[in-house]
């Protein structure tokens, strides 16, 4: 009878495990509310081939469409969430001025495993393409600006409200687990957008966005 009671009990706990996993519920917890591990981050000896390559591609783009060119943020989902992967370009020097965390969107699921990308209205996906940053406005999440796709594939972005801003889920410094996810905002750390702030406010031209994969 306690062997019986045993292997329930075991059983029972293996299926609630294997429930949590799959759901996402254990992943979005340790997101949004368990203590993080941080990396002991050393920034790179050498800027990626494909961080320079999109750099020098923006810097065309930039000088083309009256974008601002001395600098640009790019934003490569290809990266893990909780590594840098929003970048502060300087386009003059060809080197990276700031870096910090971003959250991709969840799809509007409980917790989006790998990555998905749409411009549909109301797909709380991240969309892909490059955007221009607009004037700012005190929101939901507090200090805000407005982002306008420039592509086909994010041409919705000013309709769907998707915007930079911060959250306070998103770390101050890399983690070892995947950030928190948002509903297709590029959502960085408080800290991140007071690095962003100054740039956006004194750029005498608009400032160039690219999320890319």
């Amino acid at each position: 009878m306690f062997k019986t009671k045993f292997l329930l009990i075991a059983f029972f706990l293996l299926v609630s495990a294997t429930w949590l996993s799959s759901s996402g519920i254990w992943k979005r917890y340790k997101a949004y509310i368990a203590p993080k591990e941080y990396h002991a981050y050393t920034k790179p000896n050498g800027l990626s081939a494909k961080l320079r390559d999109r750099a020098a591609m923006a810097r065309k783009y930039a000088a083309a469409k009256r974008f601002n060119e001395k600098l640009c943020f790019l934003i490569d989902m290809s990266l893990p969430s909780g590594e840098n992967r929003f970048f502060v370009y300087d386009l003059e020097k060809d080197t990276v001025r700031a870096a910090g965390l971003v959250a991709h969107g969840n799809c509007f699921q409980r917790w989006l495993e790998g990555r998905r990308y749409s411009n549909q209205i109301e797909s709380g996906c991240t969309s892909l393409g490059r955007y221009k940053v607009g004037s700012s406005y005190t929101g939901k999440f507090g200090l805000s600006y407005k982002i306008y796709g420039l592509d086909s594939s994010n041409s919705n972005a000013y309709t769907r409200t998707v915007v930079l801003h911060s959250h306070e889920c998103v770390p101050e410094s890399e983690v070892k687990d995947e950030i928190c996810q948002s509903n297709g905002c590029p959502t960085v750390s408080p800290w991140f957008l007071n690095v962003l702030t100054p740039i956006i406010k004194h750029s005498g031209k608009p400032v160039l966005l690219w999320i890319y994969e």
